[in-house]
This record gives structure tokens, sequence and C-alpha cells, in this order.
């Protein structure tokens, strides 16, 4: 597989890495989960070297989204202290297919969908990261390398009993559904990349513990010194229960347009706000306790989800990108009012056409009952009258305009 050569260190690290250990796990632990054990975690830090830091993502789709970056806002604060910071991806693991959360054995992708994706996550993790302090690696680097005798030692660190001890694994095994013995070589090789790299501290998502957990006990098994781990929590999707998933329709992915970033952001909770701007955000603790203030005192929640709008914007985008985004939210959803800007759909009315079918026909709703539903709920409009019959035929001359919620619009071009 083709790769992009690894980025070189270049720039001389921030003054955050003169604060006090102290200061410092103040700012690791905000937004962390767990880390295990702390005081190796302190002890390491108080050594004042800096301290090799990786997380590793598996390129399986060519898009991140915000959940993604939870994690790479804290390889950030590492960055920004002093630290070593890898980003690992899993090229070599991709084609097992991470078994975390999943009840069936994951689809193998094939390496040309590896190399892919993997180029596209580069080029994403630069709007976080320093492209010049960051070393991107590929697990393939050495995994390719072992032999069947290598890999037959590296399985020998495990029972089978302590992987089913795994939640997924354990859930699968006893509602006897299928588990391949590739999946169980997920975690030792994840594991054995930390041995390779020499990882002193490794961070993931919550769901990754028993990864993570693997990684120490393999660098035990090779003699090497054992990493400490720091976990983060997984960020819920728009809906404010479920995690952020493309699979779910509940994301914000980092390369969406500003206009759509910005309309689904305004769409978080006022209460699941709080959590992405401690999840998200780069400002202050203190910042944000502030605007926690403010709205108890009367200040309009709207007007302070606007100022996480605009810094999220601005960091995937710019800031004039983000000006421009809150303007047309302002004029769209504040004022009602109907963008010069929307798609041309001739469609053949005929004798009329049911609104639901004029959805689908729009693609606006992805089936006629889903537009049915829409109209139950007001969503629908035309010429931004609210349609509330879902039985209703449509029977127009006229070019008008199809609106289904907030930010979906259409103009009918009757043929």
């Amino acid at each position: 597989m083709q790769k992009k050569p690894s980025a070189v260190m270049q720039k001389k690290p921030s003054a955050a890495a003169n604060k006090e250990p102290s200061e410092v796990m103040q700012q690791l632990l905000r937004g962390a989960e767990e880390i295990i054990p702390q005081a190796e975690l302190e002890a390491k830090l108080l050594t004042g070297k800096p301290l090799e830091v990786k997380a590793g993502f598996d390129p399986t789709a060519p898009d991140l989204h915000l959940g993604h970056t939870v994690l790479i806002n804290k390889l950030r604060q590492f960055q920004q202290l002093g630290h070593k910071v890898s980003f690992l991806i899993g090229d070599f693991t991709g084609l097992i297919g991470d078994p975390t959360g999943k009840s069936v054995t994951r689809p193998a992708l094939t390496e040309a969908e590896i190399q892919q994706n993997a180029i596209s996550y580069q080029d994403q993790v630069f709007k976080i990261l320093d492209p010049d302090l960051t070393r991107v690696r590929f697990n393939s680097e050495w995994m390719s390398k072992m032999t069947s005798t290598d890999m037959i030692r590296l399985a020998a660190q495990h029972t089978v009993a302590r992987m089913l001890e795994r939640d997924d694994f354990h859930k699968r095994y006893t509602s006897q559904q299928p588990i391949a013995i590739h999946e169980f070589l997920y975690p030792l090789v994840q594991g054995y990349d930390s041995v390779a790299m020499g990882t002193d501290i490794e961070l993931g998502g919550t769901d990754q513990k028993f990864n993570l957990l693997v990684g120490r006990e393999m660098q035990k098994a090779y003699g090497k010194p054992q990493q400490a781990i720091l976990t983060v929590p997984i960020l819920e999707g728009l809906d404010g229960v479920q995690k952020m998933s493309k699979s779910l329709g509940n994301y914000i992915g980092i390369t969406d347009a500003p206009n759509d970033m910005f309309g689904k952001l305004m769409s978080v909770s006022d209460d699941l706000m709080w959590r992405y701007f401690e999840l998200l955000s780069f400002r202050p603790l203190s910042e944000i306790t502030g605007f926690q203030q403010q709205i108890t005192e009367g200040a309009n929640p709207r007007d302070i989800k606007f100022l996480l709008c605009e810094e999220i914007i601005t960091r995937f985008h710019n800031a004039a990108a983000a000006g421009s985004a809150k303007q047309d939210f302002i004029q769209r959803f504040q004022k009602n009012a109907i963008p010069d800007d929307m798609p041309e759909i001739a469609i053949a009315l005929g004798e009329g056409m049911l609104i639901g079918n004029l959805t689908k026909e729009a693609q606006l709703c992805s089936s006629s009952s889903e537009g049915g539903r829409m109209v139950k709920q007001g969503a629908v409009k035309i010429n931004g009258e609210k349609l509330e019959d879902p039985r209703m035929l449509i029977v127009e001359s006229e070019p008008f305009v199809l609106q289904v919620g907030k930010r979906k619009f259409a103009r009918i071009i009757p043929s």
C-alpha cells in the first residue's frame, strides 16, 4: 500500500509545555472518562521528558465526524504540552475489522478502500493537529513483516477465556452468534502496536478500553514498559441518545458544508449543548461556566449556541464561512425566509400527485411513507405554507417551492 510520508517534527512545543504538573493534569482530565492508572500517568509526566503518545484509527469510512474529534482534540492537548504525538492509521487492523460493539463479524475492507480512506483521514486530522508536530504511522509497517511464527507467538500471549470476558464477545458467545477466529486477533494486533511503537500513553474511546488494556499486557509480555491509558467519552449524536454515527444519520461530518454544519449544531438540544462545549470547544472551562451563568440570568441559549457553531465551523472551514453560515441560518430559520439557491427539479404531476410521493420524487424524503409522516408532523410546506393532510393531491401548473423540515428545499417545475 502506498502511503504518505510521516510528518517531520520541526516546530518547537508551545508555551503550554512549561505548565506545572497539577495544571497539566487538570487540562488532561477535562473531557477524559478514565485514566489507567492515573498515578502512572502522573509519574510519566513528572519525568519532564517528551512522551510517546498515540491513538489509532481504522480507516473504515472516508470521513471523520465530530465524535472522532473528541479523541483528536485530546491528542492536540498532548501535542501542545510538548509530547510526541503519533496518529496511527490501522491499515492492517482495518483488514481484520474491529469487533468492538458488533453483534456480527464485520465485512473486511479491500486494500484499495483502506488506502483511499487513509489518505482522506490524513487530510482531515490536520484541521486539528499540527502537521509539523504529528507523526503519521501505519500498523502494516510492522505487522506485514510478521512471520506466521511471530503471529503464533503473539496469539500465545492471551487466552480464549480472557477474550470471552470482553462484553461484546461474551454476548455473542452466550447467544450462540458466530465469532470468527481472526476477530480474536484484533485486540492482540492493536496491543502489539504499542509494543512496536514504544508507546507511553495510548488514547481511545471508552468502547476501546479492553483493547487498550491488552496493549499494556502485550508490552509486559514483550518486556517493555507499560503504557498508561486515557479514555474519552463517546459523543452523543444529534438525537442526544445514541453515539454519533454516520450509519445512524445523527452525525456532523467535519467535511460538511458550513451551512449544513451550522444547521445541525443549532438542532442540538440546549442541554446537550453543554456536552458539546465540554468535549469539542477549545474555550477554557471558566468561560463555558460563564455562559451557563448568563443563561441562568436570562440570556437566550440560542445566542450561546451561536458561539459554539462559529467556533466549530471556523476550525474546519474559516471565520468568513462561519459568519456567512450564521447569517444564512438567521435569515432562513428566524425570518422563515426561502433560500434563493436550491435544486430545480422537473416533475410530471399529471392530474395530481400525493404529497408523500412528491417529496420522494423531489429527493427530499427517502420514501413516500416518510414524506407522509413528515406532513403529519407539520414539516412539509409549499411556498412557505404548511400542509397537514398526507393524502393531499398536488395539482400545480406554475413552479413552486417544496420544503421538508428546516433545511431541505427544492423548486418544483411542473412538466
